[in-house]
């Protein structure tokens, strides 16, 4: 936060972080390898495709 020096400016990273954190956290602990694998697999196919 240090980095920082407006408001502003952090709340805006902030929005773009958490959106992107909660399209790839898929809580591992509760399902099992394969699903986690087919999960992560789709979730960066379509970041890739709203990336390009």
């Amino acid at each position: 936060m240090l980095l920082f020096r407006k408001t502003k400016s952090l709340q805006k990273f902030v929005a773009v972080h958490s959106q992107i954190h909660n399209h790839f956290n898929s809580e591992r602990h509760l399902v099992s390898r394969e699903t986690y694998k087919q999960r992560r697999s789709a979730a960066l196919a379509e970041w890739r495709a709203i990336a390009a």
